[in-house]
């Protein structure tokens, strides 16, 4: 589980917060080439396994830490210390804790670690060489739209974002193994919808059966820090998604200006909600992030695709990043 080969754990203090960070250092000689992990909901450091394991081995430095809220990091109390700018000003001390203050990283996200990458790339590009993106696409900040009205207009009261701002207590209490395997199961990102707002078009050839990707032993090690902590940490991103949209008003028209690969598997909800698709492939996306290099879509994957198929993501990370070497 977390005693994984060659993985080394440690403690920063980061923008005023312990955060709890895992590291396989690089195989071979010279200099090292940082990658940094970002994961997102309801995944920890470990979800970055096979991927630390795989490019350590090619000569990278692979870090991942448990972000705010999450795992062995501090969880602050106040939900409105999870916004954006709070988690990417822990990302920003990270890479100087471990890269040096004019050294840049290169990045790779996923779910909610791809939201924090977007933003960490237009915030301070001067940090990332290159961003290797998983599930969630870019999405530029509208002005006219606050988010959780639509959402609730849009999905209703009973879609899983909206449920998340409400029950409060409830939710502070989920943390057992049910719970965590639950969430971590829905391995094609299909969340309850009820069947009058249900206006996702599941893929033709959605796998019927859950794919085996994650083990007993990996299901222990989720379970023992969620009955530890609970999901309040997780859940607090959610419940700061108005409140990153108004206090990302400058960046109103902002483009990402960082080399980007963005991959997403076909069966994932994030690529099958309204929109998406023509967005990421009728020109919008690749207006929006200026030096994006590729989009992958994996046929046959789910949301958890760094998981489901490590072998693959590992190839297009490294052959990705090698350009930038």
């Amino acid at each position: 589980m977390s005693g994984l080969d060659g993985v080394e754990h440690k403690t920063l203090k980061v923008n005023g917060i312990n955060m709890h960070v895992a590291e396989i250092p690089a195989s071979g000689s010279g200099r090292d080439q940082i990658i940094l992990f970002i994961h997102g909901f309801p995944e920890l450091w470990y979800t970055w396994r096979h991927q630390m394991t795989a490019l350590s081995s090619l000569g990278y430095r692979t870090i991942a830490p448990d972000l705010r809220g999450y795992g062995d990091t501090d969880a602050p109390e106040k939900v409105e210390e999870y916004t954006y700018l709070n988690v990417v000003g822990d990302l920003v001390a990270l890479i100087d804790a471990v890269a040096g203050g004019d050294e840049a990283v290169f990045l790779v996200g996923h779910d909610w670690g791809a939201l924090i990458a977007w933003q960490l790339c237009m915030y301070r590009p001067e940090k990332v060489k290159a961003l290797v993106n998983m599930s969630v696409a870019f999405s530029p900040r509208n002005q006219d739209r606050v988010p959780m009205p639509t959402f609730r207009r849009v999905f209703g009261d009973d879609y899983y974002i909206c449920r998340f701002q409400r029950n409060r207590s409830r939710v502070q209490r989920v943390g057992n193994r049910e719970g965590v395997e639950r969430v971590l199961h829905v391995q094609n990102g299909w969340p309850a919808l009820p069947p009058q707002r249900q206006t996702f078009k599941r893929p033709e050839n959605a796998a019927s059966a859950t794919k085996q990707w994650l083990t007993q032993e990996d299901l222990e090690y989720y379970v023992s820090k969620y009955e530890k902590k609970g999901f309040t940490g997780a859940i607090n991103y959610y419940r700061n998604i108005d409140r990153n949209w108004e206090l990302t008003a400058p960046s109103t028209g902002a483009k990402i200006g960082v080399p980007v690969k963005f991959i997403v598997g076909d069966q994932d909800l994030t690529y099958n909600s309204p929109g998406i698709k023509e967005y990421i492939h009728g020109g919008g996306f690749k207006r929006d992030v200026q030096l994006l290099d590729e989009t992958v879509v994996l046929n046959g994957v789910g949301h958890f695709l760094h998981e489901e198929n490590p072998d693959v993501i590992n190839q297009h990370i490294h052959s990705f990043f090698q350009k930038f070497i």
